[in-house]
């Protein structure tokens, strides 16, 4: 099986990704790589308080679980996704991508990811 560094690297590997994050429920980086220039302190920081207020967003909204965001930027699209309890994957991808099969890797992928954690 492959370890969270294989997956982080793989998923950057991507043509359409230009970084990925993946970050602790409490906003701290446990792995992140890309060609995209970041801050993934920062990032991970701001994704995780995004996260908990999309879930209460979801909860006003009487919406159950959260199980992905994807906010559309200018020139980027971002994807943030839980990972079970433990943490979140945040995935900037190009603004060419074709985000239905982003999508849907990344839900296949996310319990494989959390049990990495």
């Amino acid at each position: 099986m492959a370890g969270l560094r294989d997956v982080v690297q793989g998923l950057a590997a991507r043509p359409d990704v230009d970084a990925v994050v993946v970050l602790s429920s409490d906003g701290l980086p446990i792995d992140s790589a890309g060609r995209a220039v970041m801050d993934p302190e920062a990032v991970a920081a701001l994704a995780a308080t995004f996260a908990n207020g999309a879930r209460r967003l979801g909860e006003a909204a009487e919406c159950a679980g959260l199980g992905g965001t994807v906010v559309e930027f200018s020139d980027r699209l971002a994807v943030l996704r839980p990972l079970g309890t433990e943490g979140h994957l945040f995935v900037l991808a190009t603004r060419e991508t074709n985000i239905g099969p982003l999508l849907f890797d990344l839900r296949r992928d996310a319990s494989t990811l959390a049990t990495l954690l």
